[in-house]
């Protein structure tokens, strides 16, 4: 008969935290042993059955497209090699000036978000004024359609021919794209700000801290850990949205696209721009899974969130 070694008050059959061979000599039980091979066996054919339904799928998609009436005719259009290849370089060189506005317009977004929010949240009937401004701002620019507003401040401004003021449509877009989504990063921050529970003011507040050192040292860390994941996505929807100051007449990776589809009368163009968007948003949009995921983990295990 085979004696099983044990570490005292350990029972084999039930843990799940030893490992084989250890140094305290503990040995797995058989049935422990039939459970991993049962879970590496089941985890087996998940992905076995997932990697088939997808093939299943691609193959079924593929086959009705091309098997499609019309498409010779819209591969001829939208899947062109020749104006893939020309596009592309064109595309990517616009696209420097896209990523110049997300910084920038990103930067400034969070920045002006965050001001509103704290200015939303200030305390005080002398603050009223200034809470009614900063919710009719939110209020205001949350409803305005994002493409109405940069066709008022692009095409707007330079109507009224004011001195000093640029004209240049990359600043003028910028500026529509921040007064837009810092409305929309203001609710997130102010979203934080609200879910920190009113007790860790008051400790603050116990030890010494003013209002203002309070809000800066306890409420606002907590509130941003916790907003990470709303404000990447707010940052996604940003990165694409800048193709829209193609409108007032900058050369972006849209502009570029629209230039050659202009020309050629082949929409090829705009397939290489949407691939071009799509591959840089991809690993923005991982990142925030990511975050979201760790914050999710932290919080099942009752960590700081």
């Amino acid at each position: 008969m085979t004696v099983v070694k044990q570490e005292p008050g350990r029972d084999g059959a039930d843990d799940d935290s030893g490992m084989p061979g250890g140094d305290d000599g503990y040995v797995p039980s058989a049935r422990r042993l039939d459970r991993e091979r049962y879970k590496r066996a089941r985890s087996r054919r998940a992905t076995g059955i997932a990697a088939l339904s997808t093939l299943v799928t691609a193959v079924v998609l593929y086959v009705v497209v091309v098997n499609a009436p019309g498409w010779p005719r819209t591969k001829e259009t939208f899947f062109s090699t020749e104006y893939a290849r020309e596009a592309l370089p064109k595309v990517l060189e616009g696209l420097w000036l896209n990523v110049r506005l997300l910084l920038v317009c990103g930067a400034a977004v969070l920045v002006l978000g965050m001001l509103i929010a704290v200015a939303r949240t200030l305390r005080g009937p002398v603050f009223f004024p200034v809470r009614a401004l900063a919710a009719a701002y939110t209020d205001f620019f949350r409803g305005l359609p994002l493409i109405i507003n940069l066709m008022i401040v692009v095409l707007g401004v330079p109507a009224l021919r004011l001195q000093g003021v640029t004209v240049d449509p990359v600043l003028l877009g910028g500026t529509a794209l921040t007064l837009t989504y810092s409305a929309y990063v203001a609710e997130v921050f102010r979203a934080g700000i609200e879910s920190v529970h009113p007790s860790q003011r008051a400790a603050a507040r116990s030890l010494g801290l003013t209002n203002r050192q309070a809000l800066r040292h306890v409420v606002l860390p907590q509130a941003v850990r916790r907003q990470v994941p709303p404000l990447l996505n707010d940052l996604v929807s940003l990165q694409k949205d800048t193709g829209l100051v193609s409108i007032g007449g900058a050369i972006d990776a849209v502009r570029a696209a629209d230039i050659i589809v202009g020309r050629s009368l082949n929409y090829t163009p705009y397939i290489v721009a949407g691939l071009v968007f799509v591959a840089l948003t991809i690993p923005m949009t991982r990142l925030t899974d990511w975050v979201t995921a760790r914050m999710d983990r932290r919080r099942a295990q009752g960590g700081t969130i």
